[in-house]
């Protein structure tokens, strides 16, 4: 056995894939390969690609052809390529793909470690324990993995499957961990993460997931993604509001407002109840954090269905808005769609509706000007530290700059500070004596 080999790993696309790539090195741990940040350093390299759509397909085929420029010029002797790229493509990326020497698609990745054990006389030296590429104060949660929602442009269900919610006890006792190995802020994440529970409770059970892990003493923060509008109730909202340890912050995409285009996007749910929501959620807090994304160019979407979405967005303003252009995936009924959209159109409406966004998140951070707010401290430099509150998702959304004047941080604590000053996207700050 050789103990020294040293595995890298490059992971991309959303965090559910980053929870993939956190457990597959867990198990590789296990058998004793030697975990390394540097993939230039590795003996073996594993990229675990994104498939969702085409810009992200194209990023993973580039990376794989970058790392494996390691197998002529660094210490590399061992390519695999995992997740949805290669469950999606497995023979056409065989046969373009000679570099790699192994594919492996998603899930069961006990069993990709051992067989890459096995490859390498590696033999089981430790329990499995997942390996956090978050810094050590923060980790995600995935409650269910898949999608049952079939929404017409959506490859994830060919990709991953059905929606399968994992037992709440496991992922209370995941949690648990999670937070006595220094973990402070917890992101619930999933496919769809407000129908937790359907298939195995026969009902939604986020709101009773969120109560139990609001009672874990060592946890600070629970931040909620990937909600899907029709299963955001009133209910949930209220969980939120109620539990202080759950920030007031909400990712629920809605895609569209035009019942013409949700209709076509197989979206459940009504347009009537995603402004029903969104009220309610203003109603009952005005500092409540909403984020949303949304498709522009849908096939047959028409200049009265763009407008009707850019009057929404004006007269309910989101928080935070990712937003980007229909791109046509293999196997999705959209692709065989009549009233594909020129690209040129996409784009353009795609700035219109941005160049409005940023107008009103700018409007947004500039109200918080002389606030004092409590922040999570990210990194340290010199003279200036940056931060998220409640308000600012991990990895999508802005930073907070404080400047440090003398004051020591470290990255993990929670300190109170006032903002004082903001741009479009981010913030600038100082700390409260």
């Amino acid at each position: 056995m050789n103990s020294v080999l040293k595995v890298g790993a490059v992971s991309l696309g959303c965090s559910k894939n980053a929870v993939d790539t956190e457990n597959m090195l867990g198990e590789l741990a296990s058998y004793g390969f030697k975990i390394v940040p540097d993939a230039g350093l590795a003996d073996i390299i594993i990229i675990n690609t994104c498939g969702f759509i085409t810009p992200a397909k194209q990023d993973s085929i580039d990376t794989i052809l970058e790392m494996a420029e390691y197998k002529k010029t660094g210490s590399c002797r061992f390519l695999a390529v995992t997740g949805c790229l290669s469950q999606r493509y497995p023979d056409e990326l065989r046969e373009e793909l000679p570099e790699v020497d192994m594919f492996w698609g998603v899930k069961d990745y006990p069993a990709f470690a051992r067989e890459l054990a096995a490859r390498f006389h590696m033999v089981k030296c430790g329990t499995f324990r997942r390996l956090l590429t978050t810094p050590p104060y923060r980790a995600y949660l995935r409650i269910a993995d898949g999608c049952d929602n079939n929404c017409s442009y959506c490859a994830i269900p060919l990709i991953r499957g059905k929606r399968v919610s994992v037992p709440m006890e496991q992922l209370i006792e995941e949690a648990n961990a999670l937070a006595d190995s220094g973990v402070t802020e917890l992101t619930v994440i999933a496919q769809d993460t407000s129908a937790y529970g359907i298939d195995i409770y026969g009902r939604p059970m986020l709101c009773e997931l969120l109560t139990e892990l609001a009672r874990i003493e060592k946890l600070h923060w629970i931040r909620l993604l990937y909600t899907y509008p029709n299963t955001v109730t009133e209910k949930l909202i209220d969980t939120i509001l109620n539990e202080k340890k759950i920030v007031n912050y909400i990712d629920m995409p809605i895609q569209h407002i035009s019942e013409n285009m949700l209709s076509r996007m197989n979206r459940h749910g009504s347009a009537a109840h995603i402004r029903e929501i969104t009220d309610y959620i203003r109603k009952k807090s005005p500092d409540f954090i909403l984020r949303t994304t949304v498709m522009l160019g849908f096939p047959g979407e028409t200049d009265e269905d763009f407008e009707e979405l850019h009057a929404f967005m004006r007269e309910h303003p989101f928080d935070r808005v990712g937003a980007f252009t229909y791109s046509a995936e293999d196997g999705t009924p959209a692709a065989r769609m009549i009233g594909q959209i020129d690209q040129e159109i996409m784009d353009k409406r795609l700035d219109v509706l941005m160049r409005m966004q940023q107008g009103i998140s700018l409007d947004s951070n500039l109200r918080r000007i002389g606030s004092r707010i409590e922040v999570l401290i990210e990194e340290v430099h010199s003279d200036y530290a940056l931060a998220r509150s409640y308000a600012e998702a991990a990895d999508v959304d802005g930073l907070i700059r404080i400047e440090l004047n003398g004051e020591i941080y470290h990255p993990g604590d929670y300190v109170t500070i006032e903002i004082t000053g903001a741009d479009i996207y981010d913030l600038k700050g100082k700390p409260v004596k």
